[in-house]
């Protein structure tokens, strides 16, 4: 006596909805990086070869060519700081995040020494920092 089974079971898949899902979500991207507003601050980057990408950064620091300084934290917009407050911002923020990230945005007619004192800051409270150039 040989039983057959009635009933097939098909072994497909609809990538259909799948495709439809894809697409929502690189038009969400999309638009999504159109609204944000990477540099509000007209700085004159200088050039480098490199093109690694850095890790998202904790605090922004800029530097305008007249000497001002900006902070800016995460997507927040940049607030300008006295430069001796510096410090006791950055180390005030580092309190409360231990992994603190700097990105120097320093406009390339500003005076090395102000490059400087936010390198000697970076050191001195252990916080890790990267500076911005623009593609050549």
């Amino acid at each position: 006596m040989s039983l057959k089974k009635r009933n097939r079971v098909e072994a497909t898949f609809a990538m259909s909805s799948m495709t439809d899902l894809v697409f929502l979500l690189l038009l969400f991207f999309v638009m999504a990086s159109t609204m944000s507003s990477p540099n509000d601050i007209k700085i004159n980057l200088p050039s480098s070869r490199a093109q690694k990408a850095t890790r998202p950064q904790v605090a922004k620091v800029s530097i305008d060519n007249l000497g001002n300084y900006f902070v800016a934290l995460g997507k927040e917009k940049p607030v300008q700081i006295d430069p001796e407050a510096l410090e006791p911002y950055l180390a005030e923020i580092q309190a409360s995040d231990t992994t603190m990230y700097i990105a120097l945005h320093a406009d390339e007619d500003v005076a090395y020494k102000e490059v400087v004192r936010v390198l000697d800051i970076a050191n001195e409270h252990h916080m890790k920092l990267v500076v911005a150039t623009k593609r050549q």
